[in-house]
């Protein structure tokens, strides 16, 4: 895949985990990266320069898992994070975005004041597999008259084909691939 050697080691950290959450699937596991502080290191520096090319003036995480990454990527850019949560999960005055699940309809939310006109909002996830999610995500913070110069992941089940449902024109960057 690379010849970075951080990237080889965060693969070699990645567990598989067959039949979770239900049979026929092979789960990968990142809690063993999340676990070893180098290795999360290295994949937030990976992830930090991809995502500075992109010259963000706020981070969006997903939740809950893009929290993880997306906050620590704020952190480290020193710039704000913008939670976007299940519906009725925020304290505040709200905006919501609907979209369809295989299984159903779901709602995502954030502050209506998270994001204005002028801000570059990288919206960041772990996991790109069906789209869904962060087409939705994205569709909202646009919304609110930020511009989405990037959608970022930590992994890519490219076999989902989950970069059909994102909006079009938009860079999709994953750090690793299935």
């Amino acid at each position: 895949m690379s010849t970075d050697p951080r990237l080889e080691n965060i693969l070699s950290d990645i567990r598989d985990v067959p039949d979770f959450p239900k049979p026929g699937i092979l789960f990968k596991d990142i809690t063993p990266v999340l676990g070893n502080p180098k290795r999360f290191n290295e994949a937030l520096s990976l992830m930090e320069e991809r995502v500075t090319a992109h010259q963000p003036t706020k981070i969006a995480g997903i939740d809950a898992r893009g929290f993880i990454f997306g906050a620590a990527l704020a952190d480290r850019l020193d710039i704000g994070f913008i939670p976007v949560r299940k519906k009725g999960k925020l304290p505040w005055e709200t905006i919501g975005k609907a979209y369809t699940l295989e299984y159903g309809e779901a709602e995502i939310e954030v502050h209506q004041d998270a994001a204005k006109e002028g801000d570059r909002v990288v919206l960041v996830d772990d996991l790109l597999a069906t789209g869904g999610t962060a087409g939705a995500a994205c569709a909202l913070l646009q919304s609110t008259g930020a511009e989405v110069p990037l959608i970022s992941f930590f992994i890519e089940l490219s076999f989902l084909d989950g970069r059909s449902k994102l909006p079009q024109g938009i860079p999709v960057d994953a750090l690793i691939q299935y």
